[in-house]
């Protein structure tokens, strides 16, 4: 009588017996990289999206909409707790970072820096291509319901009702809540630590959750993609055809070319291993459109890539409410260049020089409002430009947030890894060798509170 190993005793890594294929090929997917998964996912989308559409194929259509509708709506389940408790847990354990003030302050520093340079870049594309100046076909849209305005920013920032601020996923005030309640940890000391010590467990519990979420995101792509080319095709792209390459443009410059260089000169690290290490976030940051969701993801590939778990708890949460160069530099800047050129609005210098105003102070609304949207109302009601403008490009709004949140996460890494180096907390050998698959890589979610004296790991 055979001794062979069946599929459930063999050992794991044996090569498979004959009669055990489907164990042998759920293994072979789950030992594929997350990236390969990922890539899969959007071809495979892409193919079946052009299928849907080239042969009118509804129940495929409806069926991929279904998919991608369905894992955005798992991912934004999570927004409001895994936010909250984030930002509180990483104020609180602010005690635990030598320098922290000093680390908080650079981190805010560069996070407006990139954005002024993002904003140029827009700037400076719109400026040469006139996007506005082509043939619309006769294109006309109405004013949004739903605009954006300083005042709005402003008292939008103080919640009248704190469970209207989670129930309504008003991000901007759960921030807000996270920080003061935070602070108050952070002030009132041990006394405090059982309320540390619930976040600590609620974080590392919904983190957990989402990363069975994330774990669906190569279906949840094919969904995605699949759903925005069945849809929309290459039709939409027609009467807005240079704004569309204008944005990816930019945001291709941005992510590219600065991020490579600030990287090479300011932080003097290797641009290939950041792109090496960060790409599944940014990867996942391109399908889901939400950098909030794709948080987990984004502060595990920080650390993968040697920025102390101390200081990514800090910066990257904040980071993913409110570093939003895609969203809130880049997009913004083109956009209203586009509104200004099409209802024939003359910018003068002055007007260039308030959109990079708006657009590096005001991307925190992009956090508390409705995306890039409304950081767009903001800016054109600011000029005083026509609101109708805004929605001319809802047609082609999903197409564009894909790059656009790309670009805001790939920020989101690249802040903490040049302050990192230059204070000299970055472990370069685990950033020039950035190993280790995401999804089976067994590292903590959240970062233990320790003595107050003890510094950050070099």
């Amino acid at each position: 009588m055979s001794t062979a190993p069946t599929a459930s005793t063999a050992p794991a890594g044996s090569p498979a017996r004959t009669g055990s294929t489907p164990p042998s090929f759920l293994a072979k997917v789950r030992k594929t990289p997350f990236w390969v998964q990922i890539v899969s996912g959007l071809v495979l989308g892409a193919l079946l999206g052009w299928i849907a559409r080239a042969g009118d194929v509804s129940w495929l259509a409806t069926t991929l909409e279904t998919i991608g509708r369905t894992f955005v709506q798992l991912l934004t389940l999570a927004v409001p707790p895994l936010v909250f408790t984030a930002i509180l847990v990483s104020v609180a354990n602010l005690r635990n970072v030598t320098n922290a003030a000093r680390l908080a302050v650079r981190t805010l520093l560069w996070f407006l820096a990139t954005s002024l340079i993002a904003v140029a870049i827009g700037l400076g594309i719109g400026l040469l291509t006139d996007p506005g100046k082509v043939d619309h076909n006769g294109l006309k849209a109405a004013a949004p319901k739903h605009t954006g305005s300083w005042v709005d920013f402003i008292t939008g920032i103080f919640p009248s009702n704190i469970v209207e601020a989670f129930t309504e996923v008003n991000v901007l005030q759960i921030v807000f809540l996270a920080v003061v309640a935070g602070a108050a940890v952070l002030k009132i000391g041990p006394k405090a630590d059982p309320v540390l010590k619930l976040s600590e467990s609620l974080l590392e519990l919904i983190q957990t959750a989402l990363w069975w979420v994330i774990r669906l995101a190569p279906l949840g792509t094919l969904g995605l993609i699949g759903k925005s080319v069945a849809k929309y095709g290459q039709d939409v792209l027609q009467p807005l055809s240079v704004l569309a390459v204008d944005v990816y443009a930019g945001c291709a410059l941005v992510l590219f070319v600065v991020y490579s260089l600030l990287l090479r000169f300011a932080g003097g690290l290797n641009p290939l291993n950041f792109f090496k290490g960060a790409w599944p976030a940014v990867q996942l940051a391109f399908v889901s459109r939400s950098s909030v969701g794709t948080l987990p993801v984004t502060r595990r590939v920080t650390e993968r890539l040697g920025v102390p778990s101390e200081y990514a708890s800090f910066a990257v949460p904040f980071g993913a409410t409110t570093k939003m160069d895609g969203c809130a530099a880049v997009y913004p800047a083109l956009a209203a260049i586009f509104v200004a050129q099409f209802y024939g609005v003359h910018l003068g210098v002055g007007d260039y020089l308030l959109i990079a105003f708006v657009s590096v102070i005001g991307s925190a609304a992009t956090a508390g409002l409705t995306g890039a949207t409304v950081m767009l109302t903001l800016t054109l009601s600011t000029l005083g430009l026509p609101l109708e403008g805004v929605g001319l490009l809802f047609a082609v709004e999903p197409i564009l947030d894909m790059v656009r949140t790309a670009t805001n996460v790939a920020g989101q890494v690249v802040t903490p890894l040049i302050v990192a180096a230059r204070e000299g907390i970055l472990d370069r050998d685990a950033y020039n060798n950035p190993t280790g698959d995401l999804l089976t890589e067994n590292r903590p979610a959240v970062v233990p509170a320790q003595p107050a004296a003890e510094p950050v790991a070099a």
